[in-house]
């Protein structure tokens, strides 16, 4: 017996069709990570009201006035990570290792013969914003579903027919990935048996007597890139203004890949009758194993524009002021997904494969503006020797918009991303000591709060993905605790971090599945804990 999968209306639309990149990926794509010089990242970037430091005046560009000299440097970034994944007392680890640089940058410094403007700054800086490098793996036991049900009932909601699935190269050269209105899932999943029409309707491979399994994998690449070109000034040594043009790139590239194992599963068979020689079809209870693997490759440019002051109403105080508009990304996606299948059923056993559109890799052409960011920051210096700092940011998540590349409104994605994300907050706090006029010592946290709201994240609403498989990740909130040295001789400065990054997000197989007669399944989840410990060296000359 299979309950009867409650109806949605997804993938009608020609651009949730096509397109490979959900409200979770252009959430992932809008995402900063605390990344810089390493006096910057051991004060846990509380940096918003000091200035004076080349990944700083990214964050408030006011940071350039500060300046009396010319500054040149460069960072370098050892990245250790651990991710685990845990699932119902199952956890598998992963480690990586990649080295980086996180920073690099130039600022020049010229003084005017003013008391009212002392100087003018100008510079040009590179900053690492994100990187997207990670691996992580588990297992699932114990399934109260299967992926399999719940492509079934989008194929059920979306009005289509098996024949709107199935190629048809001899007699009309009809292919269904490039000449129907279904959803690519539909497709690949129907086309690897995964879902069967009996009696007219969709059903997947789960029912009553049926157990299993999962296994999920995925593997990440890529990164984001700043370049950014910085100018600014001070008036009287009061106020300190500055502003900067951006050029962001970005590269994202993920393999993800999911399967189940499955007792009991309601499985397609074909034999044929030898007294009258006609070919039948059943649904049989037997032994199914497959797997899904989605590919997807994003690639593009945008541009920003920010504006920043910082405010010393005296020598022990100071406050900072920075916005950042979106960035206007022009993006590109490239995706494919296959499948591998094998079952077995009273004696009846086959295997094979299907590939999206016959292995061809599609594209997809399309705009992303990113949230719009405030940063407030106040600083007080403390003896002469003393530095405590803090930083306040809010990013709003749910300003997020796609579009086409012709200025048309994704309305669907949009809407998804008000109903899946709401604001983040950033707190930051920061601490320098100068033991003597050459080292120094320094520490910091920040604390940041979780853009995906409580509803997606309990399961409480049905969720849009794209492609295969219709996995999705939800945040949770995300720490740094920083240490730090620094040393200066002359125009020389060096300096040394050790930064520990705790963030967790909860990987989710699908969408909860609603049924007609009130019931639901949760989706299959496992908690995902990435921790990252950096070892950050920054060399420096002013002159």
């Amino acid at each position: 017996m299979k309950k009867t999968i409650l109806a949605y209306s997804l993938l009608l639309l020609p651009a949730a069709t096509v397109m490979g990149q959900s409200a979770f990926d252009i959430y992932q794509f809008s995402q900063r990570e605390m990344r810089g010089t390493a006096r910057y990242m051991s004060m846990a970037g509380a940096f918003g009201a000091l200035g004076g430091d080349l990944s700083a005046i990214n964050l408030n560009p006011g940071g350039i006035g500060i300046y009396r000299s010319s500054d040149v440097g460069v960072t370098l970034d050892f990245d250790i990570g651990s991710t685990t994944a845990e699932s119902a007392g199952t956890s598998v680890a992963t480690d990586r290792f990649k080295f980086y640089c996180n920073n690099a940058g130039y600022v020049g410094a010229l003084r005017l013969d003013s008391d009212v403007m002392p100087n003018i700054n100008w510079g040009f800086t590179y900053n690492r914003a994100a990187s997207f490098n990670r691996h992580y793996r588990g297992v699932i036991k114990n399934l109260t579903n299967s992926f399999t049900n719940f492509v079934a009932g989008t194929s059920a909601s979306s009005g289509i027919t098996a024949d709107d699935l199935t190629y048809d190269s001899y007699y009309t050269g009809y292919n269904p990935y490039l000449d129907g209105n279904a959803g690519w899932m539909d497709i690949l999943a129907f086309n690897s048996y995964m879902t069967n029409v009996v009696d007219g309707q969709f059903q997947g491979l789960w029912g009553d007597g049926t157990s299993g399994a999962a296994t999920f994998e995925t593997f990440e690449s890529g990164g984001i890139d700043d370049f950014t070109f910085n100018f600014g000034g001070n008036v009287s040594n009061i106020l300190y203004w500055g502003m900067s043009l951006g050029i962001s790139s970005i590269e994202h590239n993920i393999d993800t890949y999911y399967g189940e194992n499955l007792q009991g599963a309601y499985v397609s068979v074909s034999y044929q009758d030898l007294v009258n020689g006609n070919s039948y079809e059943e649904i049989r209870q037997g032994v199914a194993d497959y797997e899904v693997h989605n590919y997807s490759r994003t690639t593009g440019t945008g541009v920003n524009f920010n504006l920043g002051v910082i405010l010393k109403p005296i020598n022990e105080l100071r406050l900072g002021f920075a916005f950042h508009t979106p960035t206007y990304y022009s993006l590109r996606n490239e995706y494919y997904a296959d499948t591998r299948f094998s079952y077995e059923a009273d004696g009846f056993a086959y295997s094979g494969d299907a590939f999206t559109d016959d292995g061809y890799v599609s594209e997809f052409n399309y705009n992303l503006r990113t949230p719009w960011r405030f940063v407030a920051s106040a600083a007080a210096v403390l003896g002469g020797r003393g530095i405590l700092s803090f930083d306040y940011e809010y990013v709003g998540n749910q300003t997020m918009e796609a579009e086409d590349d012709y200025g048309n409104d994704f309305y669907d994605l949009n809407t998804d991303v008000d109903n899946y994300y709401k604001a983040s907050h950033i707190f930051k706090v920061g601490a320098e000591y100068r033991i003597t006029n050459n080292f120094s010592v320094r520490a910091g946290y920040s604390y940041q709060t979780s853009g995906s709201t409580d509803r997606v994240c309990n399961d409480l609403d049905y969720v849009y993905t794209t492609l295969m498989p219709a996995s999705y990740e939800t945040e949770n909130n995300v720490q740094h605790i920083t240490f730090g040295l620094g040393y200066k001789y002359k125009r020389f400065y060096t300096d040394l971090a050790f930064v520990h990054r705790d963030r967790q997000t909860d990987y989710h197989a699908y969408s909860p599945v609603y049924y007609t007669d009130g019931g639901y399944d949760l989706s299959p989840r496992a908690r995902i804990n990435n921790y990252d410990n950096q070892i950050v060296w920054t060399l420096g000359i002013r002159f």
